[in-house]
């Protein structure tokens, strides 16, 4: 009998895939109070399709028997599902951590002091610019100070390493050294994520996409602070600058990572809720174990790639072709460059491209959005129609969140 081949190395382990994601993103609900200028699942709006409590406690189960160490938790906001806490408790009595998102809107004095007791439990807040201005141009008004409320909350509840997640844009590149301040001073831990053209985010990439100088002013900063910053490996099309950044340095889409949608939908790309990454749902026959597994479009991510041409560049290994989401979304190839890789072949590239393809569903707000609050409605009712319920429906809370001002600031000034 011929001996079958093993990997020799993480990355060819990590390539074939594995009986159950590293990370597992789950984005609860499309709700959300704010209406983000690069939301990359464009939420607004609850779909009435959403898993109930039970179906959500059934995954969870799953993930327990899977082994699956935790969780990453988003939306929309997901703190405005009323069974919020409730899923919360139940993951981590089942050994299964939870790390989420959130733009602070529900994190007052006595939920923080809730988070930090728990050891299992790991908080994101969301900020896109490290003064107001920057940030509440894509957040909305008031957003910043909302962020700034749920970290001091935190901190004073005694929570340390919490996160603040960034999203790089060219116009808060500049602030780099400014956000890690800012996590310091609160005993927080700065994470910063790549802005993916997906969502709403299709609408604003071209935009608000660092510039290529700031790709690498962006590169040296990392070499220079990388150990103290999470990246969640979104920038491993860096590398091919020269000196490999910490972290994978692969596309795990449905090898390592993959995402549920708030209405069980399974997708192999956290950043990709497009039908043409959609492997399956978790309400069919032996749930999201059997979707992980075996689904035809996971076996296939999971079979050696060819690269494209761009193996035939010196910077492959390092790079591995960048982000399939970044690709997609921009009208590329997936065995194309990435569009915004560092040797110049994807502007090459996206020179050529003649249409790209619909961002996915719209979940967006269809009252009031920029300019202009978004109401909250206090109760429970049953949606009128699709996506019309409010999206902080079931609660009781006495405020009016604004989706504020999106004025996006010209496109060339950094």
């Amino acid at each position: 009998m011929t001996a079958v081949a093993q990997p020799t190395r993480l990355v060819e382990l990590f390539e074939r895939g594995l009986d159950a994601p590293i990370c597992l993103t789950w984005e609860l609900t499309y709700a959300c109070n704010l209406a983000c200028v690069h939301c990359l699942s464009a939420s607004g709006r609850r779909d009435p399709r959403e898993l109930s409590t039970a179906q959500c406690k059934a995954i969870i189960d799953d993930l327990e028997r899977m082994q699956v160490f935790y969780v990453n938790i988003g939306g929309g906001e997901p703190t405005v599902r009323a069974d919020f806490f409730e899923l919360l408790d139940y993951a981590v009595e089942r050994h299964v951590g939870v790390k989420f998102s959130t733009n602070g809107v529900k994190i007052s004095p006595e939920v923080a002091q809730r988070l930090a007791a728990n050891d299992y439990v790991d908080v994101q807040i969301s900020l896109d610019g490290a003064t107001a201005e920057v940030n509440d141009a894509v957040r909305g008004t008031g957003s910043y100070e909302m962020a700034l409320r749920a970290m001091r909350n935190l901190a004073d509840a005694g929570m340390r390493n919490f996160k603040i997640s960034v999203v790089m844009t060219r116009e808060n590149v500049p602030q780099l050294d400014a956000f890690k301040a800012l996590a310091d001073a609160y005993g927080a831990q700065l994470r910063i994520t790549r802005l993916r053209p997906s969502g709403r985010g299709a609408d604003v990439w071209d935009q608000l996409h660092p510039t290529a100088v700031q790709q690498r002013e962006l590169y040296d900063w990392l070499l220079a602070n990388g150990e103290g910053v999470l990246t969640g490996d979104s920038f491993f099309h860096l590398s091919a600058f020269g000196e490999p950044l910490p972290g994978l340095n692969l596309c795990g889409a449905g090898r390592v990572v993959c995402l549920i949608d708030p209405i069980g939908d399974v997708y192999a790309c956290p950043f990709a809720i497009h039908e043409a990454f959609l492997a399956g749902n978790v309400r069919s026959a032996g749930g999201f174990p059997t979707v992980w597994r075996e689904s035809e479009l996971f076996t296939e991510l999971r079979q050696p790639q060819t690269g494209g041409a761009c193996t035939k560049c010196q910077h492959y290994d390092s790079c591995r072709g960048g982000c399939m989401a970044a690709k997609f979304f921009t009208g590329l190839p997936l065995d194309g460059p990435d569009p915004e890789c560092v040797q110049g072949y994807g502007e090459t590239a996206l020179s050529t491209v003649d249409s790209k393809p619909p961002s996915g569903a719209d979940h967006s707000h269809r009252g009031p959005v920029r300019g202009q609050p978004v109401p909250v409605t206090i109760g429970r009712r049953p949606p009128d129609s699709w996506c019309d319920e409010s999206p902080l429906a079931g609660f009781e809370a006495n405020l009016t969140a604004s989706s504020g001002n999106r004025r996006l600031p010209e496109s060339g000034s950094a």
